[in-house]
């Protein structure tokens, strides 16, 4: 225990923080964010994306403005407006998402009024005409008397700036001051405002406010219902439509027994009652049911021309605003960058009427604490005790329930409880374990990097961390498999290339080559000139190096093949090389002088693979192996191609060239090497004749074959001068 002791303290430092933050006692902006980001994937993973007919939107649209003219319209367009939705549409409730601060001087009477206070003040026609004209040409009082006695709520703003105050008239407010003396209600509070002309106020059946609670990336997920100003407290413009469309319903505050915190809003009316969550602001979450248009959408020039089909209207809820860009009226919201601010009023009255407003009461905070210290102190007790395996299973374990708690809390009671802090303190508490394991790891990796990374790919140097005592770079005698590669012709190829387009040449055919080794697990030896070393079987134990060994050199062919168009693309020759691989005992470790040393393979096996990497341009072939490799790779078909004397050595040793896995040989190329092995059988037993025809009739199906070539010519010279009666077929080189 007293090893995990570091770890322990640390866990509880990460609960600790994060229990601070959710106990309010201090706040962390990146948890506060990381909560308000996840809140809005919960709401867009939620939302319902349908459309509620309960409520709809009398669009100011484009189309609207295009064929009754540009904003603001004339009041006695409004009054039509009011009266098609009132008495042609029936609609049950109509709220503006507009105000009406100004008025409306479109008509000309104030300019005739002047005029008949002036110039033509003793001209009692005019006078008379005026006062007939007047009803007509007074567009505001035209407005509010449509107004009257009628279900419509109109809109206001609060400011932020008592400067921003202007002559409009605010409606009676909801609660007068000094209603919630003695309750901790820390309301919204605005020093000014912008309302609408008094007589329309008054007309109006009721009044509410359009201001969203507007978050620090710009987002609106809130709406106050209710905000203080100048100790009076007005609601909002969806609550009002609530209160008109229940019979001026009554709002009664609700606080749990014993509690100054308000947590929610009774509704009383003659039609029915609502309670309405609300968060200790006394603002409510809207519940946005989908991205856009998730309410019907009629143009409010359709309205006005009586184009609009009644059942569409009748009864329903009308929201009276616009989606036109050049009206100002977009704002961003968890669901849309642009949303239509008409929109956020549809989804929280259709939201309160279905009781599907998400609430976080105050409770939610211990919920919140508490889950941290179960949660938290378990991950801090037990992940440094557990393997990573275990420790990584419990993690998400943990996260899991965590996760579930929040879904089930958030589906079927309403509750938002916080997710940031949770998920946070379980990446930390996670985070925090692993790393502490993983850099007592490193440093154990980057050991055997320096030891081994320049020979071996990194995942064996992973490997081998894992067990680091199982490895070592002293010297020890073991069945290896090596490999030597070299370019054929490679000085005259140098000497026709300028030394920097040589070097990008070599670059490029050294990587190629490499990246084959590093894929067979074997360990890069050396560049010798242009020659390449590697071996299979050390450092990491390898019971099929020779297998690793023939299928990179088939694949280093293969690369090869594949350099010579892009090589040719920039002028460059293609290459061919010879490669040569041998298995055997032989000597393996850091080798060398205190100044410089390599990890490399010593003995007689290593220098028979050089030697046959140097006859397979003798026989025309890409690859050599010797019989040893062959011998342990029964499932690939090889080619013969001799026995051999090399320079160094007085025992022949049988040479192959591997030419494949035999399950994938072609029928063709299985039939051409049974001919072939019968040939050779026939030139050992010195059978001139049908040697040469097996020869002649191998040569008829690969004309260009270089092996089949030398056997003929070695035929035609045994005929001239025929060999001794001890001869064995075998084939001395007095070269390396």
């Amino acid at each position: 225990m007293k090893k995990h002791l570091v770890r322990f303290v640390l866990g509880a430092l990460c609960v600790l923080l994060l229990l601070g933050h959710a106990a309010r006692f201090w706040q962390i902006p990146f948890v506060s964010a990381l909560d308000a980001y996840l809140y809005d994937a919960r709401v867009r993973l939620t939302m319902p994306s349908t459309v509620d007919p309960s409520v709809v939107v009398v669009d100011i649209d484009e189309r609207s403005l295009a064929e009754v003219g540009r904003w603001p319209w004339s009041r006695h367009l409004l009054a039509d407006l009011v009266r098609r939705l009132s008495e042609d549409y029936r609609a049950s409730v109509v709220g503006f998402d507009v105000v009406f601060a100004e008025p409306d001087e479109s008509s000309g009477l104030g300019v005739l009024e002047s005029i008949g206070r002036q110039q033509l003040r003793n001209e009692a026609a005019f006078q008379r005409a005026l006062a007939e004209l007047r009803p007509t040409l007074d567009y505001d009082r035209r407005f509010a008397d449509a107004l009257r006695g009628k279900p419509v709520v109109l809109g206001y703003y609060f400011s932020g700036t008592r400067s921003a105050r202007q002559g409009g008239e605010l409606p009676p407010p909801v609660f007068a001051a000094g209603s919630f003396a003695g309750k901790q209600v820390p309301f919204v509070s605005w020093a000014g405002y912008g309302a609408n002309l008094p007589e329309l106020q008054q007309a109006a059946a009721s009044g509410g406010h359009f201001n969203p609670l507007v978050d620090f990336d710009g987002s609106s997920r809130r709406v106050p219902l209710i905000v203080e100003f100048d100790g009076a407290y007005y609601e909002a413009l969806s609550l009002a439509v609530l209160r008109t469309l229940l019979g001026q319903a009554q709002v009664r505050p609700g606080f749990p027994e014993g509690d100054t915190q308000l947590e929610w809003l009774d509704v009383v009316g003659e039609k029915g009652s609502l309670r309405i969550p609300v968060d200790e602001n006394g603002a409510v979450l809207v519940p946005y049911r989908g991205r856009e248009h998730s309410f019907p959408y009629v143009s409010a020039v359709d309205v006005l021309q009586g184009r609009a089909p009644v059942e569409q209207l009748a009864g329903r809820i009308v929201l009276v605003g616009t989606t036109a860009p050049g009206l100002m009226d977009l704002r961003s919201t968890p669901v849309s960058a642009v949303y239509p601010g008409v929109e956020v009023h549809a989804n929280l009255i259709a939201g309160m009427l279905a009781g599907t407003i998400k609430e976080k009461p105050a409770y939610v905070m211990a919920i919140d604490a508490i889950q941290l210290l179960l949660f938290g102190g378990l991950l801090v007790a037990l992940l440094p005790l557990l393997t990573p395996l275990r420790a990584s299973l419990l993690t998400l374990a943990v996260l899991a329930v965590a996760l579930a708690l929040n879904g089930w809390l958030w589906a079927s009671a309403n509750l938002v409880l916080p997710l940031a802090a949770m998920l946070l303190l379980i990446a930390l508490l996670y985070a925090l374990n692993m790393s502490w394991g993983y850099f007592v790891e490193s440093r154990i990796k980057r050991q055997f990097a320096d030891l081994f990374g320049q020979y071996v790919p990194p995942e064996l140097v992973d490997e081998m961390a894992r067990d680091p005592e199982s490895y070592s770079m002293e010297g020890r005698n073991a069945e290896l498999t090596v490999l030597f590669a070299d370019i054929r012709s490679f000085t005259s190829l140098s000497e026709g290339m300028e030394p920097k387009e040589l070097a990008h040449l070599m670059n490029d055919y050294f990587g190629a080559m490499t990246d084959v080794i590093r894929q067979q697990r074997g360990t890069l030896d050396k560049y010798i000139g242009d020659a390449i070393m590697a071996f299979w079987g050390a450092p990491v134990s390898d019971t099929e190096h020779a297998r690793h060994a023939v299928l990179t050199a088939l694949g280093m062919q293969r690369a090869v093949a594949a350099l010579a168009d892009p090589f040719r693309a920039r002028g460059w020759p293609p290459l061919q090389i010879g490669i040569g691989i041998n298995t055997g005992p032989m000597t393996v470790g850091d080798m060398g002088s205190p100044v410089r040393k390599a990890y490399t393979v010593m003995g007689d096996a290593v220098n028979l693979a050089s030697r046959l990497e140097g006859i397979t341009k003798e026989y025309g072939v890409g690859i050599v192996v010797g019989e040893e490799t062959r011998q342990q790779l029964p499932d690939m078909s090889f080619r013969e191609l001799d026995r051999v004397r090399v320079k160094g050595k007085e025992e022949p040793v049988a040479i192959f060239e591997p030419l494949g896995p035999t399950a994938e040989l072609a029928p063709a190329v299985l039939e051409e090497l049974r001919h072939w092995h019968q040939a050779l059988r026939l030139y050992r037993a010195a059978d001139w004749d049908g040697a040469e025809l097996q020869i002649y009739n191998l040569q008829r199906a690969a004309p260009n074959c270089r092996l089949y070539a030398l056997y003929a010519e070695r035929i035609v010279s045994w005929r001239r001068n025929p060999p001794g009666g001890n001869w064995d077929g075998t084939t001395t080189f007095l070269t390396k």
